[in-house]
């Protein structure tokens, strides 16, 4: 087993990584992220992936003051629209959220006429649409031992629907990783986890909480927002299970990142995205290893 693995580390040569750009959906119309993306894909090679998500209400009407609204429509209208800019034919659309019908087109040709897009989705409506229309998918937390159940159903009613021509389907859930000590690991993941789920959101709206229930983790993860949202942040975040965190990060000695590394891919995962924690100076001896245990 070899599990494909992009790595989540600061960059400044495009032209030498595949690279995953996360571009937002509310702060940029469909049109102005595809000519970003075309121009990124330009600078790169053609080595860009585009994901795309729908963030929640507390940054997109906080942050950049415009109303969550119809989350997963939006979503599967920009990606059409998206896709009809790098094709370089006239946009025409005509949809519940978006009117475009100048008949405009992108004047200078991009890299590709079809860059992959991935879509961070979790909420079952939001899966069904990623597996239908998406080139991918990049959820988190993403559990090893959960995933399937609560996430198959979507997938499959997806890919029912799915065109022949978008091809393979790709799954590539997002992973705190550390090779070496697995107590210091999982604190380390605990630090990533137990923020998501308690900080990432409203009490309402917390998409991260909310998947870490339908796990199984219902009265973990409550704790957790109480105490994340009441102040005691360091309560929080030492107050996330153990087992949730190891469910959802690769943790521990070569050989057991290399079962970790199975463990996902026995979960549904095609490839993984990978955040390396630790000492930044010992993240490259880090890549090596998860090589090694990934080969």
């Amino acid at each position: 087993m070899r599990l494909p693995i992009g790595i989540e580390i600061p960059y400044t040569d495009l032209q030498d990584r595949t690279s995953l750009i996360a571009l937002a959906r509310y702060a940029r119309t469909p049109s102005l992220l595809a000519t970003t993306a075309a121009s990124l894909d330009q600078l790169s090679g053609g080595r860009l992936i585009v994901g795309v998500g729908a963030s929640g209400p507390q940054v997109v009407e906080g942050w950049h003051g415009v109303p969550y609204d119809r989350p997963v429509q939006r979503t599967r209208e920009i990606i059409e629209i998206a896709r009809t800019v790098w094709s370089g034919q006239k946009v025409l659309h005509e949809g519940p959220i978006y009117h475009l019908n100048k008949g405009l087109k992108l004047l200078n040709a991009g890299h590709r006429k079809d860059i992959p897009i991935y879509v961070a989705s979790l909420g079952p409506k939001n899966v069904e649409m990623t597996a239908e229309v998406a080139d991918g998918w990049l959820p988190f937390p993403f559990s090893s031992e959960h995933a399937r159940s609560v996430f198959d159903g979507p997938i499959k009613a997806g890919l029912a629907k799915r065109s022949a021509e978008r091809g393979q389907f790709h799954v590539a859930p997002f992973a705190p990783v550390f090779v070496g000590d697995i107590e210091q690991g999982l604190n380390g993941a605990r630090m990533v986890v137990g923020f998501y789920i308690g900080g990432m959101g409203s009490k309402e709206k917390n998409f991260y909480n909310q998947l870490v229930q339908r796990y199984g983790f219902v009265e973990e993860a409550k704790k957790v927002q109480e105490m994340f949202l009441g102040g005691d942040k360091a309560g929080a975040i030492a107050a996330t299970p153990d087992d949730l965190v190891d469910q959802v990060s690769v943790v521990g000695d070569g050989a057991r990142v290399r079962d970790r590394l199975h463990a996902f891919a026995d979960a549904g995962a095609t490839e993984l995205v990978v955040s390396l924690l630790g000492d930044p100076a010992a993240r490259s001896e880090m890549m090596k290893s998860l090589a090694r245990a990934n080969g």
